[in-house]
């Protein structure tokens, strides 16, 4: 059995109306402001959904865009590129290029889909507002104004700062601490390859600067030898007659004409007897 419904509470009479003359009442004491637009333009949040911008370097023409939107008013063409592989030996690969994305604001009911189901953010919410046509036909803008109004995209707000770093961002700084670290390598090979070829010009030069100097000395025979360009100094018994005879009467007896001196260490042979005959002898 159903319990019985409590008590309707008893309302004064004219409560409604009062409520609303007092918000008239409050409303007509205050200062009225008007916006001056055009000349004044408003602010608005920085999340607005003004119109849809595109960032096509990101795009990959998935087309989850045009097959999730429920009203059918994005338009995509592409054809296939055959891209030659990156290192010798390897297969060449198909991808999308991006012919035409346009986007019908006469039929887009700003419901956001397209923007949160793209896998590569490559579609963003921008704040303008400002596109009216006299035409309705015109009202289908192609990518280049859409790329146009991605520029007045506003930046994301700031990350909690315990929150942990986002992966992109994450591997887009190990991707460039790894491309610096390659330049830093090649650099310093290019470094020890220059000082080497400098170290080798070095020896070369050297080299050269001896055999220069090596060909001027055979050339000029005074500067080798000084003793054979004079004579006079290399030889003292050239030099003075006199003097190198009386070495020559100091030191040993010479050896008679005709006969061979004895090497040196070894003694003078006799001198052989004269063969005619004496005096005295019968």
């Amino acid at each position: 059995m159903a319990e019985p419904l409590p008590p309707a509470r008893s309302r004064i009479p004219g409560s409604g109306l009062a409520k609303g003359l007092a918000v008239t009442l409050r409303t007509m004491t205050k200062k009225t402001v008007t916006a001056q637009y055009p000349e004044a333009q408003p602010e608005l949040p920085p999340r607005t959904r003004g119109v849809i911008g595109l960032f096509e370097e990101n795009c990959t023409v998935c087309m989850l865009c045009a097959r999730e939107c429920p009203d059918w008013c994005i338009y995509i063409d592409s054809h296939k590129e055959t891209v030659p592989p990156a290192a010798p030996g390897g297969r060449e690969r198909s991808r999308n290029v991006l012919d035409r994305f346009a986007i019908d604001f006469s039929l887009c009911m700003y419901c956001g889909i397209c923007i949160e189901v793209c896998p590569f953010d490559a579609l963003f919410w921008s704040p303008e507002f400002e596109y009216a046509e006299t035409d309705i036909h015109e009202l289908t803008h192609e990518r280049d104004k859409l790329r146009e109004w991605m520029w007045t995209v506003p930046a994301p707000p700031a990350l909690d700062p315990a929150a942990e770093e986002p992966k992109e961002i994450a591997a887009a700084r190990k991707t460039a601490d790894k491309l610096a670290a390659e330049q830093a390598a090649r650099a310093e090979a290019a470094e020890a390859e220059a000082a080497q070829a400098r170290a080798a010009e070095t020896e070369t030069a050297q080299a050269k600067a001896a055999q220069t100097e090596a060909g001027a000395t055979q050339a000029d025979p005074a500067q080798a030898d000084p003793a054979q360009a004079d004579p006079a100094q290399g030889d003292p018994a050239q030099a003075d007659p006199a003097q190198g005879g009386q070495a020559a009467a100091v030191g040993e007896p010479s050896a008679p004409s005709g006969q061979p001196s004895a090497p040196p260490g070894q003694p003078e042979p006799l001198a052989a007897p004269p063969s005619g005959p004496q005096e005295g002898q019968s």
